[in-house]
Formats: C-alpha cells, structure tokens, sequence
C-alpha cells in the first residue's frame, strides 16, 4: 500500500526527494505547512543551510508540530537534516529539535569546493553493501548516543544511524539512483 511521505519543502533540494520516493511506488507531499503534517505517514527532512532551515521551521511554527509527529511517525534527515534532528550541534546559532541523541558538527568534511563522492558501507545490505555517498558541506556525527543504531560508514565515520523513529544520513542519497536507503526507511522505520 503507498504510504503518503511528506518532504519539508523550506528550501534544499527536496524535490530530489519527492523523485525517490515517487520510484519507490509512494505518494510524496510537500510540507510547509504544520496542518499539511496530519496528512502523513513518514517525513523527510532534506539538506540545504541548516540556519536557514531552523530558522524557517521556528517561523512557520513547525518547530513542535514535527516534535510531535516523530512521537509515532518516522523522520529521515540527510545532511542539514540530520543537524536539524541531532540532540547537540556545535556552532549552530538555532536550537536544533533534539530527536536523535547524537553530537554533530556543521561542515565537518570542510566547504563546497571539498565535496566529494566516497563509499558508504551499510550494515543493513548484505548483498550490495556499498552505496556510493555524496557528501556536501557534510556534517560529522562526534558522539552517539546509546539508543542509536550505527547502519552506515564512510571509512571509521558513523555517516547513516538511527533510533526509533529518526534516520539520519551525512550524505545526500537522494542525489543518486540507488533507493535502498529511502526504502530502508519506509519499509522498516516505525514498525
């Protein structure tokens, strides 16, 4: 049965989003709205600018609409996303939601000119376990907490974990069209 997945559609590339989630036989729904959430099953939460992010989710008043969505529905973060859930974000001038108990740090990988394209080694695809990563002003997961679950590495770095309800990637799987990692999420998430 399709599943209605709704993508924060603030600013970033989200309709990178809405492109793997209509292949994957799904209904994408843009989200700018708080009473535009009820409508959905699952939320994505897309990269672009963290600040801009936070700061356009703290003026539509979005803040604890999706605080409260991701109580019994799950949220997938990549890149300003996944600094966007983390409990603890060094340099970040907005409070971040706090969904995920991880320790991020912004642009970690270094600025756009450093962007790069490596491996990612998912723990949760035995038979095709690399992904090819894109990493843009990527964020850095430092610390993670004990109830997240490590589910993707670039070399030694945590770049793909999640808890209950949140997945977060420092990379932006969107941008490829390889949909494990969104299939992932919605056929596994929540459950």
């Amino acid at each position: 049965m399709a599943k209605r997945v709704g993508i924060l559609a603030l600013q970033g590339d989200f309709t990178k989003h809405v492109q793997s989630v209509a292949r994957l036989n799904h209904q994408p729904v843009l989200i700018r709205k708080p009473e535009e959430l009820k409508q959905c099953d699952y939320l994505i939460l897309p990269g672009g600018e963290s600040t801009t992010f936070l700061h356009l989710i703290e003026q539509l008043d979005l803040r604890q609409p999706i605080i409260e969505f991701s109580r019994e529905k799950p949220i997938m973060g990549t890149c300003a996303g996944l600094i966007t859930l983390s409990k603890d974000v060094a340099g970040l001038p907005h409070p971040s939601l706090g969904l995920i108990d991880l320790h991020t740090v912004r642009n970690a990988y270094g600025r756009q000119i450093d962007s790069f394209v490596g491996d990612v080694r998912l723990s949760f695809d035995e038979r095709r376990n690399i992904f090819e990563g894109i990493f843009i002003r990527a964020p850095r997961i430092k610390r993670i907490g004990q109830d997240v679950e490590q589910i993707g590495f670039h070399n030694d770095d945590v770049v793909l974990a999640h808890n209950q309800t949140i997945l977060v990637a420092s990379f932006h799987p969107e941008l490829t069209d390889d949909t494990r990692i969104h299939r992932y999420f919605l056929d596994t998430m929540g459950k």
